[in-house]
């Protein structure tokens, strides 16, 4: 089965009772298909109920890394003969071994629906002229997210990455009034601007709304409101995904700040723990890793993959937007989370605190010496353009974060325009040996 046209805006019964129907083919598909799901399985054959769907073992992504390394270069969970592969993405393999990703000709047609979905409920759509800035050299970022985005029935324009200058005059002489990047990616512009077009601000460029993805903390009020004092730009968080699973899946509406889940007729979200593995409810409160199942895949199908993203559930009953599917936070991922004397910290706190202060730059990163144990946050932090370094600012924002994320920093403050700026996504956790 493959997407149920509207199936954003369906009640929950109808999703589940759709979500029943697409597992049932999909079981029996991949238990024929997937060496990879056979073994992982040990010859037991999957649920036929997607609520007995715990009693299948969790994979995560080091187990699809180390099955490309011995089935190049797609892996034997490529469950389709590789004449079906319509289209190759390749994952920058910054945390470990690039991946392939295989999609046939109707897991691109889900990927594009489903993505439409979440964009047109950021908001795009027919009027708007939206230049699109992620890479199109291999990345899934890049002609998929471009395909999402024309989905909407919007004017798209694709740019790419590099060359802000001519961006800039391409946004003035077009007309743009909107930009789909990485939220790390209109610093760089501003930068650009402040440093060699003087006579011009972020806002005169007249880009009305910003649509995000690709780095946790979009939905930040304090990031959105950094920009719309910059740039006069409502932003939005318009492309949550996975690359292994969906390349976006969720996004915000102009209602509600938290992350729309749009694609539950073709996936299945569970939430874990993520030290025990044990599955926790899937309701308003929850905290966990989120895993998911594909219930619509043809290449490289994926049974209670391990996403290592931790979200938080906010609400499962309607928004003001129309939509009925569940609404969530991702606090981070599981392998950017740092440990400091037992309290977990993502780096999406530490921004929501640095981005409230009008004195920062909204730029840092957080240095680890060693794997740890720490005992305290080692952060280095960028100073606004006009402001200067001083012991009580340190103190001060280290005072904050002690009082809101309990746990003690030692801060560094630089000068405006110390650490880069990057259109693509901005490391913001590093690991020292």
């Amino acid at each position: 089965m493959g997407p149920t046209e509207g199936a954003d805006f369906l009640a929950p019964d109808e999703i589940a009772t759709l979500q029943q129907q697409a597992w049932s083919q999909q079981r029996t598909y991949v238990a024929q298909t997937s060496p990879f799901l056979q073994r992982l399985w040990n010859g037991a054959k999957p649920p036929e109920r997607l609520t007995e769907l715990a009693e299948l073992p969790l994979c995560d992504k080091e187990a699809l890394r180390a099955n490309q390394r011995a089935a190049p270069p797609f892996g034997d969970y490529l469950a389709a003969a590789p004449e079906r592969i319509n289209r190759v993405h390749r994952t920058g393999g910054t945390t470990g071994t690039a991946m392939n990703l295989a999609l046939s000709a109707e897991d691109a047609r889900i990927t594009e629906v489903v993505g439409g979905r979440a964009h047109a409920a950021a908001g795009l759509g027919p009027g708007h002229r939206v230049v699109h800035c992620l890479n199109y050299q291999l990345w899934m970022g890049g002609v998929t997210d471009h395909l999402t985005l024309e989905r909407t029935g919007a004017t798209v324009i694709p740019f790419g990455v590099g060359d802000s200058h001519r961006l800039i005059r391409t946004i003035r002489e077009l007309g743009i009034n909107a930009i789909s990047c990485t939220p790390s990616y209109p610093a760089v512009l501003a930068k650009l601007i402040e440093e060699e077009i003087p006579d011009l601000r972020p806002a005169d460029l007249g880009l009305e709304f910003g649509f995000f993805g690709g780095e946790a903390g979009v939905d930040d009020p304090a990031f959105g409101e950094r920009l719309y004092q910059i740039w006069g730009m409502t932003a939005r968080n318009a492309n949550y995904g996975v690359t292994d699973v969906l390349s976006n899946m969720a996004a915000q509406c102009e209602h509600d700040s938290a992350l729309h889940f749009v694609a539950a007729d073709v996936l299945y979200p569970e939430i874990i723990d993520p030290d025990s593995g044990a599955v926790l409810p899937f309701e308003a409160g929850t905290t966990g890793e989120l895993v998911i199942t594909h219930l619509a895949r043809e290449c490289q199908p994926l049974v209670r993959f391990r996403t290592g993203d931790v979200i938080a559930i906010e609400a499962t009953g309607p928004c003001s937007c129309g939509r009925e599917v569940p609404r969530f936070r991702a606090r981070g991922r599981t392998d950017d989370m740092v440990v400091v004397r037992g309290i977990n910290v993502f780096p999406t706190q530490v921004a929501a605190e640095i981005n409230a202060e009008p004195a920062f730059s909204g730029e840092y990163r957080i240095r680890l010496a060693g794997a740890g144990p720490h005992d305290r946050l080692p952060l280095e932090i960028e100073l606004a353009a006009a402001a200067e370094d001083s012991t009580e600012l340190a103190d001060w924002i280290a005072a904050r974060i002690k009082h809101t994320l309990g746990v003690t920093a030692e801060v560094r403050l630089l000068a405006y325009g110390t650490l880069p700026r990057t259109a693509g996504k901005t490391r913001r956790v590093i690991r020292e040996e």
